[in-house]
């Protein structure tokens, strides 16, 4: 549950996180040894008192469309850059962390572990001259494989290595018992991003490309008949996805949170050696949690009665494709190719901010605690924490004036929220990357070394206490997430920058921006799966029976609600995969414009600029929403992620908040007016 889809998480671990998803990840990219560390310490502010008021178009009446009357002109004057699938606030910032994160690393030695890792990405010369060499031994040993038993065995070795499985692995608490860690199974090996895109008539186009890909990928390395073997890889993947979940019921706890023995896996389903594929991934648990089981279920009978020879052919190009960004320019160049399709970009990213995102991927600790102690001040750690304060005070006040709920349902949900841990700017340990190894000049080799190191971290967690003090993003990540089974809530530096946050800001700015990203996360906790989850992590039914079909009520209310927004051409936002996300946005702005009354303490906010104080919080809420998407890249979007486009994310939560209307006066005229009766009011 982050506020943006930054990383996607594996499918098994679907109810382990919820986010805040504000930035795309970027395309991959290209060469571009020029740019400038002179943005590296500059702090943006937006305006004299935290909202640029330039962008606006006046002209727009505020209840048609209040993404346009915020910010209409910076949409009109503001394209979308070639090497990106959006623009916006978000991204804007995650590039100027990327210019303070690349000051850092050109600072290291270049035989450190930074030094090292972005010196071999940067240096384009060595792997031209290595092309697919790399790739050899690796692609040997999947050509070597003489049977199923060692194919299901190789299988297993891609958790850690290039390469696909049909099975994913992940730790993380028992749903049950959620101070112990166990081990979640669930389907994977899809290359596209959702089974639609294989089934579907809308994504042909893209379907199209990544079947061209895949024999382009592999002709470079030395496949015969190519084309044929492509299109055997194609129907493979097809019957894949006709197997696979809908994202929708993927993020759904109840459905996913399917416990099993080994013995009862093995009975469950057959025709596939699990003992053996959980002995080669080094990971075993007493108890696990088989997510999309019937899923798993059926692909064990796939794998089955699929010839050993196609399975080994769609491993090759595996293995090529995760290792193509980490190749010579035509392996690149090929991969964009067909990702292009996926994000509408046209043109790659320049290189060094490909390197600083990989960096951060894979040292992302190690490079933060430099990271904060430049750009991340003990003051804002401190105004943070209060406004955190602040916000958990009005989430608990919303909760207790709730008009629905009983008084039982109520005291648990207060018990949850005084329980939820908060975490700002970075983790109280910083974790040792001391056992990793990185050489100059060895890019495929580190990259390698660096997933094994990430396998062997996880699985130290495996059939352990849950150290609840571990971070799954890092300090530098424009993000923040709620930790579903942890009961935590955790907000990156990254993220903590104007216009979010701005410790010289108005304050109805910062309860506008980071306040609806702090409630947002805060009522993950109390959203359509969050509600399942208890004050200690345990999924458990705390809801009375009533209080629990008046939820489900309101909340089918909303989805109704965002199934209707057309967010790109001929695609509509699916208000199941969303809705968690959703009750977030709504939910967490109407706790942080109760947080803003509170913090005013009974008073009227002055008049700024013409500016009401509650105009200026809608406003920097939309400011911090601000920007613009491809369709492609919005098709991508509604598929796989449980995030609605940004556009809805304004549009949405504001015409369910009686304030809204009043601070703008929106009448039944407008083309966003909802009569008061209809207005959904879950918390």
């Amino acid at each position: 549950m982050a506020l943006f889809d930054s990383t996607r998480l594996s499918r098994a671990g679907a109810l382990l996180l919820a986010c805040t998803a504000l930035s795309a990840t970027p395309a991959a990219a290209q060469q571009d040894s020029a740019g400038s560390n002179a943005a590296a310490s500059r702090v943006v502010h937006f305006g004299t008192w935290g909202v640029d008021l330039g962008t606006r178009d006046l002209s727009v009446n505020p209840g048609d469309d209040f993404q346009r009357y915020a910010a209409g002109k910076w949409m009109d004057e503001t394209d979308i850059p070639a090497d990106k699938s959006q623009n916006g606030v978000g991204s804007e910032l995650a590039d100027r962390n990327q210019e303070q994160l690349r000051a850092i690393v050109m600072g290291a030695a270049a035989d450190s572990q930074l030094g090292a890792f972005y010196g071999s990405y940067m240096d384009e010369g060595r792997l031209e001259q290595l092309d697919a060499a790399p790739l050899k031994a690796d692609l040997d040993r999947v050509s070597a494989i003489k049977d199923k038993a060692e194919f299901l065995r190789h299988m297993a070795s891609t958790q850690w290595d290039f390469g696909s499985t049909l099975f994913g692995v992940g730790v993380g608490p028992d749903p049950d018992n959620p101070k112990m860690n166990l081990m979640f199974v669930g389907t994977s090996g899809l290359g596209l991003p959702d089974r639609d895109y294989y089934l579907l008539d809308k994504y042909k186009k893209q379907r199209d490309a990544y079947r061209a890909y895949i024999e382009r990928t592999l002709g470079m390395i030395g496949t015969p008949n190519a084309s044929a073997e492509a299109d055997k890889i194609m129907i493979l993947e097809t019957e894949m996805a006709k197997l696979s979940w809908a994202q929708a019921d993927l993020r759904d706890i109840d459905k996913i949170n399917n416990p099993m023995n080994a013995a009862q896996l093995a009975a469950y389903a057959p025709g596939f050696d699990w003992a053996s594929f959980f002995e080669t991934s080094k990971a075993s648990s007493p108890k696990m949690i088989v997510a999309d089981n019937t899923a798993v279920k059926a692909m064990a009978v796939l794998f089955d009665k699929t010839p050993l020879e196609t399975l080994k052919t769609w491993q090759r190009f595996k293995v090529a494709d995760q290792a193509s960004n980490y190749l010579s320019k035509r392996f690149v160049d090929s991969k964009f190719e067909f990702t292009k399709t996926l994000s509408g970009a046209t043109e790659l990213r320049p290189r060094w901010r490909r390197g600083i995102t990989e960096v951060d991927n894979r040292l992302g600790e190690l490079l933060g605690q430099t990271y904060v102690q430049r750009y991340f001040s003990p003051k804002s750690k401190a105004m943070m924490e209060e406004l955190v304060g602040n916000l958990k005070k009005a989430a608990a006040k919303r909760i207790e004036g709730n008009s629905w709920m009983s008084p039982a349902t109520k005291k648990s949900a207060i018990a949850k929220l005084a329980r939820m841990d908060v975490m700002v700017g970075y983790p109280e340990k910083f974790r040792d990357f001391s056992g990793l190894e990185m050489k100059a000049g060895d890019l495929y080799g580190n990259v390698k070394r660096s997933s094994a190191f990430e396998w062997a971290y996880q699985l130290s967690d495996l059939n352990k206490p849950v150290d609840r003090k571990k971070w799954a993003m890092s300090p530098a990540t424009v993000n923040a997430y709620n930790g579903g089974l942890e009961n935590k809530i955790v907000f990156p530096a990254g993220i903590l920058q104007p216009p979010f946050f701005d410790s010289e800001a108005d304050t109805a700015v910062n309860y506008g921006s980071i306040g609806a990203v702090i409630g947002h996360e805060i009522m993950h906790g109390f959203d359509d799966q969050g509600r399942k989850i208890d004050e200690n992590g345990a999924v458990r039914d705390w809801w009375t029976k009533e209080d629990a079909t008046r939820f489900k009520a309101l909340t089918s209310d909303l989805g109704k609600q965002y199934s209707s927004y057309e967010a790109a051409p001929g695609v509509f936002i699916n208000g199941d995969l969303t809705m968690g996300e959703n009750i977030g946005d709504m939910s967490g702005l109407e706790v942080a414009y109760e947080a803003y009354k509170m913090a005013l303490g009974g008073k009227e906010a002055p008049v700024v600029d013409g500016l009401t104080g509650d105009q200026r919080f809608f406003l920097a809420y939309a400011q911090a929403w601000r920007g613009e998407q491809r369709d492609d890249a919005i098709k991508t979007q509604v598929a796989s992620d449980p995030h609605s486009p940004r556009r809805y994310r304004i549009i949405g939560p504001l015409r369910n908040l009686d304030a809204w209307y009043n601070a703008f006066k929106i009448d039944p005229k407008s083309k966003f007016y909802i009569p008061p009766e209809r207005r959904v009011r879950l918390w």
